[in-house]
């Protein structure tokens, strides 16, 4: 996630639009003249009316007020604080290094605490999040810790890196498990409960699917290919029904590098980032694990989804090879109406893909014995998206990717399906799937119907050959991101075709009155945002859209403030800003009570590179990823 990929901020935005933008923008004539004609051209089988030319029409009429959306929206803000709207508040529920057992060492702000202490408290860089009720009272969290900032880990500041800072990182990562009480004071952490767990980067893990056992995947330390330690890099989330967690492996390559000046890094793991060098977290200079020259497969190992029991705090996390190898961002799991598990997947890099599993097996209400082995056996597709040249809609299909069909051959250098699996990203070329703007987080609509998947940004769309603009990725150097929607034939997830629009374009109508720059009609100087990443639906259908953009609140970006959350309702088109995060934080993970009355929601890296946040405690302390409790003074659903 972040801005840019892999955290990095962009620090120098070239604004000018190539002349495959420009013809675009020209025959848009204007912003709201060019979305009214997208509304004349509907997608026949989308519900009669594309989405988008309904909420496009919705958004410019206006008598429409949303049955959904009942709360007055919150302006941008630069304020080092959270803000909701007016009757809403705001608690702290977990922040990094609080502990999560009893007798476990309070934080330690200086950055000298030992690896030990880290290992039993809450990681560092709050994201994606699942709630799992055991009452009406209590319940269960699991919660990713993607990264650590080494600026704020070590008093230090990442310059002289030992044995233990490498081992105190490692235990930063992963994922927090804990259990959570309602208090006469709201939800608060229970140290004493029996489910509170840390997973780390060193946690024994199986490996599961098509690929385990395969040659890639061994080591000298795992001859069978299916032990592997630890997840690192976990960005978003999933929940099954049969009760577990699912934590997606982002941003791995970042973790790898040789001591070998001669180590030369295969094409195939070059594809996905790994570099001889390792300047940022310095892992492999203490750990041989992590040291490319003496373990030239470890990379191969990390890339997945992890299945975690988060009931049984002895359980081996399983990591699903099935559903594939690639910078994970979430994994959106449904049950289609054929009994069929869908799990949607995006792969969030520049030019890099939009993925699908399907089970082999149907679901089985009440049978978690037979459900728990759903996601080792399936189909994995990946998205193609057409498009008539400059029309935001279209159709797509989904294409598959197993051994010896669609080109995925010995002869084009895939031996076995473990292969496929493992250089994903490699067949997914072969086969032809379209470049994404940054696939982040996907949604599933709760009435099934349709599905959402945030493209947040991309400085290399329309100067890569394999990036050109077109269908869903409709500008070239796009710093504001947008939303695609689709809708599988026939109500069907399984199959393979699909119509699709976008549904919302983000940008900033106050600079760009013409053309794509000021986004869709609903986006005015009231609501705009840039770089969508997280993405949920509550029960009633509402859409919950977080952002991780550039917070300079200049420029390009001028009125946007910090990042955000904002609330639209996909019937009516309207997007209303819910509330916006501290300075220099991403706004990340979201999970609800079953009633919907309690939202729980991530604040990640506040004062990230130094920047001046002292969130969440205030004064000059230093700043702390937190999940935050935001609810309703008089008791009501959250965004009613």
């Amino acid at each position: 996630m972040g801005y840019d990929n892999s955290h990095d901020r962009c620090s120098n935005l070239n604004q000018e639009q190539d002349s495959d933008f420009t013809r675009m923008a020209d025959k848009a004539v204007s912003r709201r003249g060019f979305m009214a004609g997208m509304g004349a051209l509907g997608i026949g089988a989308f519900i009669g009316m594309s989405p988008i030319a309904q909420s496009v029409q919705a958004a410019m009429s206006a008598s429409v007020k949303s049955k959904l959306i009942g709360f007055d929206p919150v302006p941008a803000s630069t304020a080092d604080t959270v803000v909701v709207p007016k009757g809403y508040k705001v608690d702290n529920l977990i922040s990094w290094g609080d502990p999560l057992f009893d007798g476990v060492p309070a934080f330690d702000p200086s950055g000298d605490a030992p690896a030990s202490s880290q290992a039993l408290q809450f990681g560092d860089n709050t994201d994606g999040m699942s709630l799992f009720p055991l009452s009406a009272d209590r319940a269960v969290m699991a919660v990713n810790n993607e990264y650590t900032n080494v600026e704020y880990l070590y008093a230090h500041q990442g310059k002289a890196i030992t044995a233990d800072d490498v081992l105190k990182a490692q235990n930063a990562h992963g994922v927090s498990i804990f259990e959570i009480k309602k208090s006469s004071t709201g939800w608060v952490v229970d140290r004493s409960g029996q489910r509170n767990r840390r997973i780390t980067a060193n946690t024994p893990m199986q490996l599961t699917g098509p690929a385990a056992g395969d040659a890639l995947l061994k080591t000298a330390a795992d001859e069978t290919g299916t032990d592997v330690l630890g997840t690192f890099n976990n960005c978003a989330n999933g929940q099954t029904p049969w009760g577990t967690y699912l934590t997606c492996e982002e941003n791995f390559h970042k973790y790898f590098g040789s001591n070998d000046d001669t180590y030369t890094v295969p094409a195939a793991q070059q594809r996905y980032g790994i570099k001889g060098a390792d300047k940022t977290y310095q892992w492999s200079k203490h750990d041989s694990r992590f040291d490319l020259s003496k373990n030239p497969n470890e990379p191969n190992r990390h890339g997945w989804v992890v299945e975690i029991d988060p009931m049984d705090p002895n359980s081996k996390p399983k990591k699903r090879t099935a559903l594939g190898r690639f910078k994970h961002e979430n994994a959106a799991l449904m049950v289609d109406g054929s009994g069929h598990v869908v799990v949607y997947l995006g792969d969030d890099e520049r030019g890099e893909h939009l993925y699908k599993f399907v089970s082999k097996d149907k679901y089985i209400a009440n049978n978690a014995v037979h459900n728990r082995n759903l996601l080792d056996e399936g189909t994995l597709y990946v998205a193609k998206f057409m498009a008539v040249d400059g029309e935001l809609k279209g159709q797509g299909q989904w294409l598959e990717l197993t051994f010896g069909k669609n080109g995925l051959t010995p002869e084009n250098g895939f031996n076995s399906q473990a292969e496929v699996l493992i250089h994903t990203r490699l067949a997914a070329t072969q086969v032809g799937a379209t470049t994404m703007d940054r696939p982040e987080w996907v949604a599933v609509h709760p009435n099934k119907q349709t599905a959402f998947c945030t493209l947040t940004n991309n400085k290399n769309r329309g100067k890569k050959d394999n990036q050109p603009v077109s269908g869903p990725n409709p500008r070239a150097n796009n710093v504001y991101g947008q939303i695609v929607r689709w809708a599988p034939a026939q109500g069907d997830h399984t199959r393979s075709d699909f119509v699709w629009d976008l549904y919302l374009i983000a940008g900033n109508p106050s600079l760009h009155s013409t053309g794509l720059l000021g986004g869709s009609a609903n986006i005015t100087p009231d609501n705009m945002f840039n770089s969508p990443d997280g993405l949920g639906f509550d029960e009633a259908g509402r859409l919950w859209i977080m952002t991780d953009g550039k917070y300079s609140n200049s420029d390009e970006f001028a009125g946007m403030g910090n990042n955000q959350m904002l609330c639209g309702d996909p019937e009516s088109g309207e997007v209303h800003r819910f509330l916006t995060g501290p300075i220099a934080a991403e706004v990340t993970g979201l999970t609800f009570t079953p009633d919907y009355k309690t939202m729980f929601v991530g604040i990640q890296h506040p004062g990230e590179k130094l920047k001046a946040s002292h969130f969440p405690e205030g004064g000059m302390s230093k700043p702390r990823s937190t999940v935050v409790v935001i609810t309703r003074e008089d008791g009501g659903v959250i965004g009613a």
